[in-house]
């Protein structure tokens, strides 16, 4: 079977970003458990989880700087390998994240620290939580920028109505733009006053303080934004 240039190109470009980001589709596509998924609906228990204690504005609420905690013991997972940090330079002065509006913004390529640095510094004392029972801990200053003041410098528009932020281990949220433009959500590089550590996400990670802590995509590689939606069996084709 033969196939146009076009096609080709696109193909390669397709497979090249796979590897980059160290996926197969059949990786993607695997989800533990659904093999030995009952074959009819069955009565199941809840799980244990703590409550997220927002506001009644659904925002989070700020702690005083006196409330930091020390998480340096603590180990907030990856996906590949477990609780491993990617292979990465971790030093936010050299980041470089993809961005691809998907038409919905003025500027596209190559977001790096100096696009950033320029921007107003915002400082924030949140819990960001994974949900945990008994006890949840990460009571931590954030200083990093509003995603808002980003989308601005991209120049996002209006029609703009998801985002997808994919991290150096292949992991990847995605969140509508009204929830992106609250003004608690961050593009972080610090975390209680110090460059953040590898297994917190370096050299960028996003903080939605008002999410469960999987909600906030550490080290990240790419930003694509879109109209509409993403290709949720194609999520690999975020190439330039």
């Amino acid at each position: 079977m033969k196939i146009s240039r076009r096609q080709a190109i696109r193909a390669s470009g397709t497979a090249l970003t796979g590897l980059t980001l160290g996926l197969t589709q059949q990786r993607l596509l695997a989800r533990p458990g659904l093999a030995t998924q009952p074959q009819q609906l069955e009565d199941a228990e809840y799980r244990d989880i703590s409550d997220l204690g927002l506001l009644p504005d659904g925002s989070a609420p700020e702690h005083p700087l006196s409330a930091r905690e020390d998480i340096s013991s603590v180990i907030y997972r990856f996906g590949q390998p477990r609780n491993t940090p990617p292979d990465i330079d971790y030093d936010y002065r050299n980041l470089s994240v993809t961005i691809n509006g998907g038409g919905t913004t003025s500027r596209t390529g190559t977001m790096r620290w100096s696009d950033l640095e320029p921007l107003p510094r915002r400082e924030h004392v949140f819990l960001l939580q994974c949900g945990a029972p008994s006890g949840p801990r990460g009571i931590v200053k954030w200083t990093g920028v509003r995603f808002s003041d980003v989308a601005e410098m991209l120049g996002v528009a209006p029609f703009a109505r998801y985002a997808r932020f994919v991290s150096a281990d292949g992991y990847w949220v995605d969140e509508d733009m009204t929830t992106l433009m609250h003004p608690q959500v961050l593009l972080t590089w610090m975390l209680n006053d110090e460059p953040i550590p590898p297994g917190h996400g370096a050299p960028l990670r996003l903080v939605i303080p008002f999410r469960w802590g999987a909600r906030s995509a550490k080290a990240l590689t790419h930003i694509l934004l879109t109209s509409t939606s993403f290709p949720q069996r194609e999520p690999l084709q975020i190439a330039l």
